[in-house]
């Protein structure tokens, strides 16, 4: 039931803030690094920033220190409901592939509402497989939540596909 409120209150302020289509398109064009990042939303990215630095550099510790106890990860069709589940099983896999690619941000979009901030983050990933030169385009959704301890992930949603 928590985590429906805070996803029906990160809805309603994703809603209510629209995002600008055509800077969007301009940047990714130009193959730059893009951000439109509301003031109220810098705590909230530096802790995904956070989140994402411990996870490449293996620090499942810190990684974890930034999910709430119940967050949703959902990824490639599969879920994981807890930290713990997280932790235990998926973000050992994450890690070891992120220390073996280059990960460039292209846009970063955030918004924050009260104790709710959405972060969306637009990527490549370079690497090899099978001894090639490989890109891979990723896209990152986080909703975060304010309590008393901070901004904490409670949600992530990651899509990814090979560059054409």
């Amino acid at each position: 039931m928590k985590l429906r409120r805070v996803f029906a209150a990160a809805l309603a302020a994703a809603l209510a803030m629209p995002l600008a289509a055509t800077a969007h398109e301009e940047a990714k064009s130009a193959g730059l690094v893009a951000s439109a990042v509301s003031a109220q939303a810098q705590p909230a990215v530096a802790v995904v920033e956070r989140f994402s630095a411990a996870l490449q550099a293996g620090d499942l510790e810190t990684a974890g220190s930034l999910l709430a106890e119940d967050v949703l990860i959902l990824e490639s069709g599969g879920a994981e409901r807890s930290r713990a589940e997280y932790l235990g099983g998926h973000a050992g896999h994450d890690a070891e592939f992120l220390k073996q690619v280059h990960v460039q941000v292209l846009r970063r979009t955030a918004k924050a509402a009260g104790d709710f901030a959405w972060v969306g983050t637009e990527s490549q990933m370079h690497g090899r497989k099978d001894g090639k030169s490989t890109t891979v385009l990723s896209t990152e959704t986080m909703l975060l939540q304010r309590g008393a301890d901070g901004w904490r992930i409670v949600h992530v949603h990651w899509s990814s596909r090979s560059k054409r």
